[in-house]
């Protein structure tokens, strides 16, 4: 039976979805079966950073008005026969969408995959809701910013009114310069503030932005090896955190550091 996780936090921005998608292709990278789920009814782009949204011929309204079965909505990845991606509409009313539509599709598919990724809209409105009623985890995404932590401690709250039975936290686009010259928040502070386990950090990665934008899924950057650690912990329960502040270190780390801060 899979794990339910929703991966949720509050503001907007914090790379959300991209988080979403690369849990799921290294997740399969490792041997299991994946299912991504596109919550955000009306502001989807799961399949465009996935790359596949010229193989959607059904999404998840078409499932939830009976136009299809799941199965028909599903689409392969290309690259990872092992992930699957039921994608959202642009156009559908998302207040004709339930949390109980979306767990009953849960329950249908349930005993395929070993991992169901629910990608959460922003915010706390309804579409929170709808993502959050049928997972039984949670991953919490934030930013080094004040302002995700701020929205991120809002939904923590709110994730105690359902049945989530785990929740842990992952801090994206940390700069390890800015972090070793104490110009942005430290990784202590952000877990004390929420009071999740902290499950990863994956750095800021130019590679990873692109992604977004060409659709493909980057497997030879930096933040590679902090995925694939923030996959394992999700699975196994480890605590073994990327650094992002490695290759800043000693005289060279200071040059670099010196080289980013002039170029901004």
């Amino acid at each position: 039976m899979a794990r339910k996780i929703v991966v949720t936090s509050g503001k907007g921005g914090v790379g959300k979805s991209t988080i979403s998608a690369n849990l799921g292709v290294y997740l399969s990278r490792l041997g299991f079966r994946v299912a991504l789920i596109d919550a955000d009814i009306g502001l989807n782009n799961l399949d465009v950073i996935m790359g596949v949204e010229r193989q959607v011929v059904f999404d998840i309204t078409d499932v939830v008005a009976g136009k299809c079965r799941v199965r028909q909505a599903l689409v392969q990845d290309p690259n990872y026969p092992s992930l699957y991606l039921l994608p959202s509409s642009h156009t559908y009313s998302s207040s004709k969408i339930s949390g109980e539509h979306i767990k009953n599709i849960l329950d249908i598919i349930e005993h395929s995959f070993d991992y169901i990724i629910i990608d959460c809209p922003a915010g706390v409105e309804a579409g929170f809701h709808r993502a959050v009623f049928p997972a039984t985890e949670a991953l919490v995404v934030v930013t080094p910013h004040l302002s995700s932590i701020r929205d991120a401690d809002k939904v923590v709250g709110l994730l105690s009114e359902y049945n989530i039975e785990s929740k842990g936290l992952i801090i994206n686009r940390m700069r390890g310069d800015l972090l070793l010259s104490g110009e942005m928040l430290n990784i202590e502070s952000i877990v004390k503030s929420l009071g999740l386990p902290l499950l990863g950090v994956v750095p800021e990665d130019d590679k990873v932005s692109k992604m977004s934008c060409n659709g493909r899924i980057m497997t030879d950057c930096e933040s590679a090896r902090a995925f694939t650690l923030l996959s394992e912990n999700i699975h196994n329960g480890g605590k073994k955190i990327y650094d992002c502040t490695y290759k800043y270190r000693g005289l060279l780390g200071y040059f670099k550091r010196s080289i980013k801060k002039k170029i901004g």
